[in-house]
């Protein structure tokens, strides 16, 4: 049987790798997770932007507001 994880232990073992963003609004953000806060506001690097599935911009770093977020996936390595 597996061990179950809380979110809380999830989210930390993925800090520093890559993870995609989804928005409420149906956008996408990829990037590599550099930190988040309680309240889930997310910072990311090397941070990409899909609407619709197409790539719309690239940001070094961005920050995206906690209320803002849908769900957070692990991505395979870019």
């Amino acid at each position: 049987m597996s061990h179950r994880q809380t979110p809380s232990e999830f989210l930390n073992q993925i800090r520093g790798r890559p993870v995609m963003v989804k928005l409420n609004s149906g956008v996408d953000y990829r990037g590599v997770l550099s930190c988040l806060d309680g309240y889930m506001n997310i910072a990311l690097e090397q941070t990409e932007e899909y609407v619709n599935g197409q790539l719309k911009n690239k940001y070094g770093d961005a920050f995206i507001r906690g209320n803002n977020v849908l769900y957070i996936s692990i991505q395979k390595r870019r």
